[in-house]
């Protein structure tokens, strides 16, 4: 059995504040070990229900957190940016499932610090006219590949949006959210816990869960955080204007959604 691990760190036990998360916060490197720690527990709980072989792919940031000395062996690593596919860079059709380590809910909704892939330009992302944050895209790409997402680890009302987009999906809480920068964190001993038994349950169930795939033709539109972005967004010739602070587009694939996705946002970045 191959697992792939997508792992963030928004939605890490003991993450609550920017200082966390951002490159040069006071406490982004404790914040690593904690991350470091959960992906860990995750390979510990897969290598219990027989998996073979495991690669993770950092997924936040810089996509340079995860500390190697310290990932368990067994586990490859991908690392780095600027990736193709981002979040869900490697993932393809070998794959018997995934599972997302440390993921947040999506912009617009509470939850520890929400967002969609960029918290200050990304307002919503919306496909065939419904809304998708950072767990629903890099779900559909998963589907793409046949592969079912089968864990998600985070907070309490992460494990709910994840509920409702599939259906049987096994949900690891490792804290509650208070408000978008406050939480109850369970202890760093009980996310290691909670995450192991979950990854084994989940990896058990797996043939249980079916992967979530869109079909057909996909309108997308991206709504900014300001006009001025979207003034940029919009250089891109296979986009179009659609509001004062949105674009759309069509295309037929969930790969080029994503990949276009994560252009207009490298494209908008630059002027932040």
């Amino acid at each position: 059995m191959r697992l792939y691990i997508s792992a963030d760190i928004e939605g890490v036990s003991g993450v609550v504040h920017s200082e966390h998360t951002a490159r040069d916060g006071r406490e982004h490197d404790r914040a690593r070990m904690y991350m470091t720690s959960e992906v860990n527990a995750c390979i510990e709980g897969a290598l219990e229900a027989g998996v073979k072989n495991i690669i993770v792919n950092d997924s936040h940031g810089t996509m340079r957190n995860i500390i190697l000395e310290e990932l368990h062996p067994v586990a490859e690593l991908i690392s780095g940016s600027p990736k193709k596919l981002a979040m869900v860079e490697g993932l393809d059709e070998t794959y018997d499932a995934a599972i997302f380590i440390g993921y947040h809910t999506r912009m617009g909704i509470p939850g520890i610090l929400n967002h969609t892939f960029h918290g200050r330009a990304i307002k919503t992302i919306k496909i065939n006219g419904k809304e998708f944050g950072e767990f629903e895209l890099n779900a559909a790409v998963a589907g793409h590949f046949g592969v079912p997402v089968v864990m998600v680890s985070g907070c309490n009302l992460l494990a709910k949006e994840a509920r409702e987009l599939i259906p049987g999906i096994e949900t690891a809480v490792v804290k509650q959210t208070i408000n978008r920068t406050t939480a109850i964190n369970v202890g760093i001993q009980t996310a290691r816990e909670i995450i192991r038994q979950q990854t084994i349950r989940a990896l058990q169930n797996r043939e249980q869960i079916q992967p979530f795939i869109i079909d057909g033709k996909l309108n997308v539109e991206v709504s900014f955080l300001n006009t001025g972005l979207a003034d940029y967004a919009e250089i891109l010739p296979a986009v179009k204007r659609c509001s004062p602070d949105s674009v759309t587009f069509q295309t037929d694939q969930i790969i080029h959604a994503y990949r276009y996705i994560r252009s207009l946002i490298l494209m908008v970045s630059s002027s932040i």
